[in-house]
């Protein structure tokens, strides 16, 4: 029998909010995290705007020292750890320290750090290269200084699969939970690329919204006047634990992970597979793992970018997962990231923990600023505000480039 998997914690921070509390009551309240970007020069940048982390003190989480050798997006993971591990009680000792593990994924990982370092050498040659650029820089290094900073010796690993990486790295680690290779496992993703060449890379694409007049209605996840995603950043980290792990220790239990599902487009490089069929198939995946039918869901916090397409065909996918349901807006689904913008790699781990929250408080939070549906999109989006609802069961999707899909499933805890 496989060994069953609870959450005990979660730490989020993105646009909206530098805590769980604060994310989730601005969800409620509807608030975007949209603005004038305040990190950099915006001299010839199309897009200006984005869904910054405001007010954000990393000193508060590691010394100034310390800190300059860290790129922003492992300040970000060690805020939320740090949240999620106090939330959930769990402590690292000696007796348990080789069985509680570390996986936190990023798309882009130090992309500030590699952005500087270039200039340092175009503008001073080799030597001016910090020797700090690498470690600083890579992706897997949020993962590592979360495990030094609690001693967690078990499995530790970080994903990049573009935006489904944290999605991925809470799946895999609610796997190696599940077949015994660690007890906890700190999971979830990190991302900090509102940088000039991230927003700028992202523009050149055609894939974000340039309404720079006004932010804070650009992201519009399923409206017919969506015109492209915003970039976001920040993290989203859940402490993941045995269940008899957790019971044995008293911890506060706040949901199961019950379904974890994957799929490849195999299709193409940045676009999805006609008619969501990858997501379909991740869909059902999580479905099967989870050993429920799609009729036991009563939510489902969508990908939903707000690109034309995507969410059409994400909407579809979910139709033809969930049929009847999707079709007479029983099931609830709504895009947070109309809110927190896009946080990339990081997005599956917000909205894990959002997903989570949802469970917890029976209420769904909304999707802001979708006046008028595409009429390619036909579900309960929960409009504008949130909607009180029995959520029992919920599933959690995010999608990535090259074509790399992750569904998570999630049990309220108590529920039958």
């Amino acid at each position: 029998m496989q060994r069953r998997v609870v959450v005990t914690g979660l730490g989020l921070i993105c646009g909206v909010g530098n805590t769980a509390p604060e994310v989730w009551a601005g969800l409620l309240a509807g608030k975007s995290g949209m603005a004038e970007i305040k990190g950099f020069d915006l001299t010839g940048h199309s897009v200006r705007f984005a869904a910054e982390v405001k007010n954000f003190d990393p000193h508060q989480f590691v010394d100034k020292k310390e800190a300059r050798k860290m790129g922003r997006f492992i300040h970000f993971a060690l805020a939320a750890a740090d949240e999620a591990m106090k939330h959930s009680g769990l402590a690292v000792n000696e007796s348990n320290a080789d069985m509680v593990g570390v996986h936190i994924g990023s798309g882009i990982g130090g992309f500030d750090v590699i952005e500087r370092e270039h200039t340092n050498l175009i503008n001073g040659g080799p030597r001016k290269i910090s020797p700090f650029f690498i470690p600083a820089s890579i992706v897997n290094l949020a993962a590592g200084h979360v495990s030094i900073r609690y001693g967690a010796k078990g499995p530790n690993e970080a994903t990049a699969t573009a935006c489904t990486s944290s999605a991925h790295s809470i799946g895999d680690a609610f796997r190696i939970i599940q077949r015994g290779d660690a007890d906890a496992m700190i999971a979830g993703g990190t991302e900090a690329a509102i940088t000039p060449m991230g927003v700028g890379g992202f523009a050149a694409m055609k894939a974000l919204s340039t309404r720079n007049d006004d932010p804070t209605h650009a992201c519009r996840p399923f409206d017919k006047d969506r015109d492209g995603f915003v970039v976001g950043e920040g993290a989203g980290i859940l402490i993941l634990e045995e269940l008899e792990f957790a019971k044995a220790r008293g911890a506060n239990i706040l949901a199961e992970v019950i379904g974890y599902g994957m799929s490849g487009d195999a299709f193409h490089m940045t676009g999805m597979a006609p008619e969501g069929e990858g997501c379909y198939r991740a869909m059902n995946a999580a479905l099967k793992s989870a050993g429920i039918s799609p009729d036991k869901i009563d939510y489902v916090n969508a990908h939903a970018t707000s690109t034309p397409l995507g969410d059409a065909l994400e909407s579809q996918a979910i139709e033809n997962v969930f049929g009847e349901r999707a079709k007479d807006h029983t099931l609830l689904v709504s895009s947070t990231k109309s809110m927190t913008g896009h946080l990339l790699g990081g997005a599956g781990g917000l909205e894990a923990g959002i997903t989570v929250l949802a469970m917890l408080n029976q209420t769904a939070p909304p999707t802001i600023n979708l006046n008028e549906a595409d009429p390619a999109c036909r579900l309960n989006y929960v409009p504008h505000k949130p909607q009180a609802a029995k959520i029992d069961y919920a599933l959690s999707n995010s999608f990535g480039f090259g074509g790399t899909n992750g569904s998570l499933v999630f049990k309220r805890w108590g529920a039958e």
